[in-house]
């Protein structure tokens, strides 16, 4: 038995997995209670910035920690529209997804033809502004924020579970997207520029311009999913979008595993409730529990969650293949 009909049930076995945890994640908010459907609205919120994040890091090899500040005006255009303007706050979500973005290649434009710890610099800067600047502008609510009114909740649903709903089906299609992008032109040039930029340059790929594509449409993820927080939390204050939030972002990313497709959701379930469980156990010592097992977690799964998993299913699924292989010999 070969290799690829040995990895047929392990494809099969995921897939059913997919499935039952899509249905679960659709009536999950219709049984559980409200704190905990807004918990479960935070990791999709969380899994939408770091599919966009894990463009950058795990196809394009842009290494950001800054991408807290593109949340960060995601939710301040929500906030700002909805506060001063009345707008309904899922009709503003496409503004905070396109001023995100442009945002993005304000800044992407000059700054990614860096390479390494000079662009990790930029991005960390650019976290670094995101709090006094909005602290500065008494229109952005200065050092207090905006309040912005609950979300209308249609079709019968309680706010917490439209909220919920609306980043549901925000990250399911921002999943969609960056998997048909990768798959794209697009994404075949990025992996060939991150496996080798010489070679690739050669051949005629335009690599500053694939880079700054990415980087556009990550900053935009990453913007949206801040405009579904304000939906969640009500408000936009700077005090919400420290340094630690991008840092928290790139946390996420590389122990769900960078470059992988399932690396965002689960690298948001760590980062959501890791912490929680954390402080439920010691609430003085939380982050040090928190950084204890992200420590173990980095030195037992170097690859992230998501690789250990692969590793570990590809190896079972061999050895299975190999005995019945060898049953089948006379």
């Amino acid at each position: 038995m070969n290799s690829l009909t040995a990895a047929r049930p392990f494809r099969r076995i995921r897939i059913a997995l997919v499935v039952v945890g899509l249905l679960l994640m659709v009536v999950a908010p219709l049984q559980l209670p409200p704190f905990r459907v807004n918990q479960l609205t935070g990791v999709l919120i969380f899994a939408l910035a770091l599919v966009g994040l894990n463009l950058t890091t795990g196809y394009a090899g842009i290494i950001s920690l800054g991408h807290g500040a593109f949340f960060a005006v995601g939710a301040y255009t929500s906030a700002v529209l909805a506060h001063h303007y009345s707008w309904p706050l899922v009709a503003a979500l496409p503004v905070s997804l396109v001023t995100a973005a442009i945002l993005g290649l304000l800044i992407g434009l000059p700054t990614l033809r860096l390479r390494g710890l000079y662009l990790a610099l930029v991005t960390v800067a650019l976290a670094m502004c995101a709090v006094p600047f909005f602290q500065r502008f008494e229109w952005l609510g200065g050092a207090q924020g905006l309040v912005v009114p609950e979300s209308d909740a249609p079709f019968g649903l309680a706010p917490d579970q439209w909220v919920y709903y609306v980043a549901f089906v925000l990250a399911a299609l921002g999943f969609v997207v960056a998997r048909n992008l990768m798959r794209s032109n697009v994404g075949r040039a990025l992996l060939a520029a991150k496996t080798n930029e010489v070679a690739a340059s050669t051949f005629g790929v335009d690599i500053s311009r694939f880079r700054t594509l990415t980087f556009v449409v990550s900053a935009g993820f990453a913007g949206l999913a801040g405009g579904v927080q304000t939906m969640l939390v009500g408000f936009a204050s700077p005090d919400s979008f420290p340094l630690m939030l991008s840092l928290t972002f790139f946390i996420g990313i590389v122990v769900g595993g960078v470059g992988s497709a399932s690396g965002p959701i689960i690298g948001a379930f760590f980062v959501q409730f890791v912490p929680l469980w954390g402080g439920e156990i010691n609430t003085s010592v939380a982050g040090l529990i928190f950084g204890v097992i992200l420590i173990l977690v980095i030195l037992v799964a170097p690859g992230g969650i998501a690789g250990l998993v692969g590793r570990l299913s590809n190896k079972l699924f061999s050895k299975n293949g190999k005995r019945e292989a060898l049953s089948g010999q006379p």
